[in-house]
């Protein structure tokens, strides 16, 4: 199986740096990182077949929507499709497609599908950890300047006394999603890593209220 990722694994770095746009939240090391997360993952789940979780991990963003897109709900299928075309010009092998095609598809927070594979539970594990822990901090404040969303509310950072609203305040975002991923993954192995993870965000939250302040 190692010979056969290695063969693979140049053909799908090439399939996913084409369609690679300008968002570095969602470059290609994000796609690496996520390789990685499943790589672990993998290590616990020696039923799963290893090529179907690489092709998934490398692909699972061939068409990317941002996050405020109408049809970002749509994008994981949409990928799947494109994905399973491309690899079968490469003669990828033709069984394995459709599990590719499920694990791309059911990755996304937005579509909100479930995984019925294991090779999906991995896939999906791999790329929520991601969003989480320094680097996961890094990609959040990212995409927020992206979406022209201020750091955190004035005078009240941790939402004592208003509504969530992750959409104008960064710093919501761990609360209204982030946090909620652990419970949300789909392996015993991905729920350990992603509570450790998660700690990094939670400490950060903390810390940066105590900097911020209540305001002038």
């Amino acid at each position: 199986m190692h010979s056969l990722l290695s063969q693979w694994q140049p053909r799908l770095l090439a399939l996913a740096t084409a369609g690679l746009g300008d968002d570095s939240a969602h470059d290609i090391n994000h796609l690496h990182r996520v390789w990685r997360n499943a790589s672990v993952l993998l290590e616990e789940y020696a039923q799963a077949d290893a090529l179907t979780v690489m092709a998934a991990c490398y692909l699972h963003d061939l068409v990317n929507l941002p996050k405020n897109h109408p049809e970002r709900h749509l994008a994981s299928r949409q990928a799947a499709t494109l994905a399973c075309r491309q690899l079968a010009e490469l003669e990828f092998p033709a069984e394995k497609l459709a599990g590719v095609a499920h694990a791309i598809e059911t990755h996304s927070f937005s579509a909100n599908l479930p995984p019925h594979t294991i090779e999906a539970q991995i896939v999906q594990d791999a790329d929520r950890i991601d969003a989480l822990g320094a680097v996961g901090l890094a990609r959040l404040f990212y995409t927020a300047a992206r979406m022209n969303s201020a750091l955190a509310h004035g005078t009240d950072p941790l939402a004592a006394h208003r509504p969530l609203d992750d959409k104008a305040y960064a710093l919501d975002h761990i609360v209204t999603k982030l946090d909620k991923l652990p419970g949300k993954m789909q392996t015993a192995a991905g729920r350990a890593l992603a509570e450790r993870r998660l700690a990094v965000l939670t400490d950060f939250r903390a810390a940066f209220a105590d900097e911020w302040g209540m305001g002038a």
